[in-house]
């Protein structure tokens, strides 16, 4: 990226048109409805790329970024109002505010796996919060990446939003320059580079991260339907999801059961579309032949296929996997679910708690008192009861990781709260001055002591 590009966004923000609320609503529309026009050309690009079929691309990638925009274009003349708060008694005659001001020039740094809405969803934020922004997407989705930089140039300035494509060390550049704002969405080894490399000019970022999210399956779920719920969450996009249960903890009692409903829920669903070719692949060779590897790990008990040619791993099973194994080492992203049994509540969260807080957690049970102690004792960013990954397809809750898994939060509201600053700023009146905050004597400070005691 050429530093003069960076120089004229910074300019262009400082005329202070990106401010205005109308400006940033129009924007979100002009937004929304480009994407409308270049949907059928996504729906092709997300299928040369990961073999998405038009109807979970327009689930997972484009329907989400859909509501983001019309909630956000609902709610954002509230949320940009300042906001009037309380003042303490030793601030008699003033009034307290706070401002949300924009960061300024953001640089979004999108991942592979979602390509389409990991890009736009953070720039929803971005023009909601009054922001410049410069867009990096994955090199390793070209058409999708080629089709998001012909979007963005069609329907804006560049001295507002640009999109930068190329590989590693693309990003490498852009992070070596001086932005007021850095998100960044992809595996835990990238985000301390980030974070490390927005530290040497103290630039605040969100990452959005990963780590092994388990799904804990308590004796007293319904099996039947917890075992479509995981298969769905699990399996979609071939498992190449942050949120994706990373493995599967099953209580003693109920494993052989749950596990032939599982089974069947593969061999019946995800199997075929295998066969067919509709099945999701894996974005590139490297992470193909590291996949592979984990398949070694343990016991196949169901999938466990594999065609080179196409990239693709059919939905597997793995049973009698050691903890120090490779496929427990770090995040699968794949269609790979390793699956451990657990006698009481307890050794289940030893086992959780053994490992970096995950960017989310699952459990199924009918349980009030298992639901409340699994959601109070356990830290993890986000998650669900008797569901998976729908937590984050709503713009009602904030989706953010912790730890590992990564730091700060977006959708809805809290996207146009990572993307702007709490100015906080205090009214003083000029009516009367107390003099009482000049004075150092005795008499003064026993009141004071009365008055904030």
């Amino acid at each position: 990226m050429d530093d003069q590009l960076l120089l004229n966004q910074r300019e262009y923000f400082y005329k202070g048109e990106t401010r205005d609320l109308s400006f940033r609503l129009k924007q979100l529309n002009i937004l929304k409805q480009a994407i409308q026009r270049y949907e059928e050309d996504f729906l092709h690009a997300l299928n040369k790329d990961l073999n998405k079929t038009k109807e979970e691309a327009f689930l997972t990638e484009l329907g989400p970024l859909y509501q983001e925009i019309a909630y956000v274009q609902r709610h954002l003349r509230k949320w940009a109002k300042p906001k009037r708060v309380k003042t303490a008694i030793s601030h008699v005659g003033s009034k307290g505010y706070v401002y949300h001001e924009p960061h300024g020039v953001a640089l979004i740094i999108a991942p592979w796996n979602y390509p389409l809405q990991l890009a736009f969803a953070p720039l929803i934020g971005a023009i909601a919060g009054g922001n410049c922004s410069v867009i990096k997407p994955s090199e390793l989705t070209p058409y999708t990446s080629r089709l998001i930089s012909q979007l963005v140039k069609a329907h804006f300035s560049e001295k507002y939003i640009v999109v930068v494509e190329g590989d590693a060390s693309v990003s490498q550049s852009l992070l070596s320059k001086r932005f007021d704002y850095i998100f960044f969405t992809g595996s835990v080894g990238v985000g301390k580079k980030v974070m490390e490399a927005a530290s040497r000019n103290l630039i605040p970022v969100t990452l959005e991260l990963g780590g092994k999210s388990p799904v804990i399956i308590d004796k007293s779920a319904k099996l039947k339907l917890a075992a479509k719920r995981i298969a769905w969450g699990k399996f979609i996009n071939a498992g190449q999801t942050c949120v994706a249960p990373d493995y599967a903890l099953v209580h003693k009692e109920i494993q052989e059961e749950f596990l032939s409903h599982l089974t069947n829920e593969i061999e019946n669903v995800y199997i075929t579309k295998y066969e067919e070719g509709t099945y999701p692949r894996i974005v590139s060779e490297r992470h193909f032949k590291r996949l592979l590897t984990f398949l070694d790990d343990g016991d196949i008990v169901a999938g466990g296929f594999s065609e080179e040619e196409r990239l693709t791993i059919s939905p597997t099973l793995l049973t009698n996997v050691k903890w120090n194994t490779p496929v427990m080492q770090e995040e699968i992203f794949g269609p790979i679910l390793p699956i451990f049994s657990y006698e009481d509540d307890s050794e289940a969260m030893a086992i959780v708690r053994d490992k970096p807080e995950p960017l989310a957690l699952y459990i199924f049970t009918e349980e009030q008192g298992v639901q409340h102690k699994f959601i109070h004792q356990l830290s993890y960013g986000g998650g669900c009861v008797n569901d998976t990954i729908m937590h984050l397809a709503t713009p009602h809750l904030p989706f953010g990781g912790k730890g590992e898994s990564g730091m700060g939060a977006y959708h809805g509201y809290e996207s146009f709260s990572a993307f702007t600053n709490k100015k906080s700023v205090l009214k003083q009146s000029t009516r009367f001055d107390l003099p009482i905050r000049y004075k150092q004597d005795k008499r003064t400070m026993k009141l004071l002591r009365r008055l904030l005691r």
